[in-house]
């Protein structure tokens, strides 16, 4: 069976999604962010070097880390053709864009925006705020905040042409790219403004298989 690292409130949250998409049979190892510091446990670097979530290990023993490489191998295995285009076709050459973009270009502004905004509410000396202040500032309206703008731009374009990230059918491109589009929706400044990201997160949170991803492994936070 396999064996899914789960960390809450994580990426590992759309691993367990895929395998109820699949209908795979699974189990879950546990894992709780640190409170203070939110990050993971020191225990998840006996399962992968890099003590991050989420780490699979399949019915045949190989482990697997990195969710896009987690996802692309699982859809392969057990999807049967059922989560991703057939190979050769416009829509897989999409399929893979997505499954690369999503970690590759979406994450690193929003992590950065996270960054930034934990460090403004910070504790620092006094005489050092204005300087602190003056930085977080500048580089959140003149970097941070316009990359922010050109990726949701972007997917809320793409989403115009089809409903899916894909094409026209779900795929795992989607369970990829949930993620991605959740932070933005918590903390990255998505709203109604991009109503066709807003609807996808609708039809996404609307999958049986989505529903019960949750049941199993808890609840999802990321605001």
């Amino acid at each position: 069976m396999i064996t899914v690292h789960h960390l809450n409130n994580s990426r590992s949250q759309r691993v367990l999604w895929l395998l109820e998409e699949l209908g795979q049979p699974y189990e879950i190892i546990r894992y709780q962010r640190d409170p203070a510091t939110m990050l993971a446990p020191a225990s998840l670097k006996a399962v992968h070097p890099l003590g991050k979530s989420p780490v699979v290990v399949t019915d045949d023993g190989l482990t697997l880390a990195e969710s896009g490489a987690i996802i692309e191998t699982l859809a392969e295995r057990y999807g049967q053709g059922q989560l991703a285009p057939a190979p050769g076709t416009p829509e897989a050459a999409r399929y893979r864009y997505w499954l690369h973009y999503a970690e590759g270009s979406a994450m690193p502004p929003l992590l950065l925006k996270l960054i930034f905004d934990r460090i403004e509410k910070s504790p620092v000396p006094f005489f050092a705020k204005p300087i602190v202040k003056g930085v977080v500032d500048k580089t959140k309206s003149a970097f941070i905040a316009p990359q922010l703008k050109t990726h949701l731009d972007f997917m809320e374009g793409e989403l115009g042409k089809t409903p899916w990230f894909a094409g026209e059918s779900f795929s795992a491109a989607d369970i990829q790219m949930s993620f991605a589009v959740e932070v933005a929706r918590a903390r990255g400044g998505l709203d109604a403004s991009r109503p066709k990201l807003m609807a996808w997160l609708e039809r996404i949170h609307a999958r049986p298989a989505y529903q019960r991803a949750l049941e199993r492994g808890g609840r999802f936070e990321l605001s």
